[in-house]
């Protein structure tokens, strides 16, 4: 029998066939790739430009926008020399990261604001202006018959690094906290804004003397970006749900009804019955809320300035509220130590201290103060009591305030049932990729 004829002729063919075609072209060898230099020369790619380390750049990549001055790794120039202002900003490579605002004096050296390069200061007050309109728009749902005021701006969380602007009825205070913002331009470009959007009797720049004297601005304590009248208005009587309070921008004082709590005051109110004590009440914010629905309110604060204008405020709502209300001047920490040995017993207890941490390093010695204020306030309370505990401490996490007080309940040896986690009202808003927008924490707790 023949081997396989069949195969051998189709595997000839195949040969044959294959002997006509082309060649295979050859492809040439790729050339090995060659690696980005890792640090060109300074402001190569972007004139001018400061060049960001690793960590400063994945930080800004990730939606942040603080630059610490550490994390500058090149300057276009002496950074001693550098006037405060536009600055564009670069990875290592020279990858342009955008534009962000320089400050000579701080330690947070630059605050993004464009991930663009923006090329001259008009195109900055232009983005400037439409960012404070958008922000400005997303408030106004929030003012009506019983609420005329609010924050219009808060910083980096409406894409405004530095300014803030907070309306008071007819007056708008505006902090300009960065030397790069320092300038009649910005001044000039954020007043007119504001008068378009709200139409208010009066702007006023009032600084905080510590970001003043930080930041080395120009402009003095308090100044009148804008009037209506030929004599600016500095004080007035606001609402803020349904409740009337004094500000007055002259005296030294921030206002006590603090903006942030508007929403808190309200939840705080609707769980709080019987006898109240409202700690570090400032100006009775707390205390006047939670007289609409307790029999008695006391207000605790060191400061006799405050609670004089807290009487003020009692005055304008008196209508308004059923409980008798009474202030006492003294610190927070001995009255409650004073009292709660003596057996003193409440149904509602606030506690709103200042923010006891403003850097990290102090963030160990706030948790004690914390610990501390809530271990005495848990063993003040009736059983079914209701504690509304505050901190207004970025650095302090939520998770470590809720240890502070889960330990606080272990040494009263009380029983505590969560009934709220809370955070600032909704003019505040919180960027998640800027944790310090959130620093506002409210836990209001029930005790057995």
């Amino acid at each position: 029998m023949p081997e396989y004829p069949k195969r051998e002729a189709k595997r000839d063919h195949r040969k044959n066939k294959a002997s006509h075609q082309r060649p295979p072209r050859r492809m040439p060898a790729a050339e090995p790739e060659q690696a980005a230099p890792e640090a060109p020369g300074p402001g190569r790619e972007v004139p001018g430009a400061a060049r960001l380390s690793r960590r400063a750049a994945d930080r800004l990549r990730a939606g942040h926008v603080w630059v610490y001055r550490s994390d500058v790794e090149e300057w276009p120039a002496d950074p001693e020399r550098l006037s405060a202002g536009l600055l564009p900003v670069i990875d290592r490579r020279g990858v342009p990261l955008g534009t962000a605002l320089y400050s000579p004096a701080s330690e947070i050296a630059l605050r993004l604001i464009s991930p663009e390069l923006i090329a001259d200061e008009s195109e900055w007050l232009h983005l400037l202006r439409q960012r404070l309109r958008a922000s400005m728009a997303r408030r106004k749902p929030l003012l009506d018959a019983e609420n005329d005021a609010c924050r219009l701006v808060f910083s980096e969380a409406d894409e405004l690094p530095g300014i803030t602007a907070d309306q008071y009825a007819g007056l708008v205070i505006v902090q300009l906290r960065h030397k790069a913002l320092d300038s009649d331009a910005v001044r000039s470009t954020v007043a007119e804004t504001i008068r378009e959007a709200v139409d208010p009797e009066s702007i006023l720049e009032r600084e905080d003397p510590r970001i003043r004297e930080l930041e080395q601005l120009s402009v003095p304590a308090s100044a009148t970006l804008y009037s209506r009248d030929a004599e600016a208005v500095t004080s007035t009587v606001f609402r803020i749900n349904g409740l009337r309070f004094h500000f007055d921008a002259t005296s030294g004082q921030k206002t006590g009804a603090f903006l942030d709590q508007r929403e808190n005051y309200v939840a705080a109110a609707r769980y709080a019955s019987g006898e109240a004590l409202d700690l570090c009440t400032y100006q009775g914010g707390f205390a006047l809320h939670l007289a609409r629905t307790c029999d008695r309110v006391t207000g605790i604060d060191v400061s006799r300035a405050a609670l004089e204008v807290a009487e003020r405020n009692l005055d304008e709502n008196r209508a308004a509220i059923r409980a008798e209300v009474d202030w006492v001047e003294a610190d927070a920490f001995d009255l409650l130590r004073d009292w709660s040995d003596a057996g003193s017993v409440y149904d509602t207890i606030v506690l709103d201290p200042p923010a006891f941490a403003k850097t990290k390093r102090a963030v160990e010695g706030a948790l004690r103060g914390y610990r501390e204020l809530n271990l005495r306030a848990l063993k003040m309370l009736r059983p079914g009591g209701r504690l509304i505990t505050c901190s207004c401490s970025h650095h302090v996490a939520l998770a470590d305030f809720m240890d502070t007080i889960r330990s606080a309940a272990g040494d009263a040896r009380r029983r505590v049932r969560l009934l709220e986690v809370r955070g600032a009202a909704a003019d505040h808003p919180v960027v998640l990729n800027i944790p310090e927008t959130e620093y506002l924490k409210c836990v209001i707790v029930e005790v057995e």
